[in-house]
């Protein structure tokens, strides 16, 4: 029971907590972000492609 009581009275490790979670959005937003780019990449090195056999 001590323990639990240490685990909530210790503010270092709900520090670290919720760095854990601002690093974990930043993830999700970076990934999301990077798929998003790379489906506009792939459109635009298809028109390129498709244009450079249509010369």
């Amino acid at each position: 029971m001590k323990t639990i009581r240490k685990m909530f009275a210790d503010k270092k490790g709900a520090t670290a907590i919720e760095y854990g979670l601002i690093a974990a959005l930043i993830a999700v937003a970076a990934i999301a972000a990077m798929q998003g780019l790379g489906n506009q990449l792939k459109t635009t090195f298809s028109n390129v492609s498709t244009n450079m056999k249509a010369s």
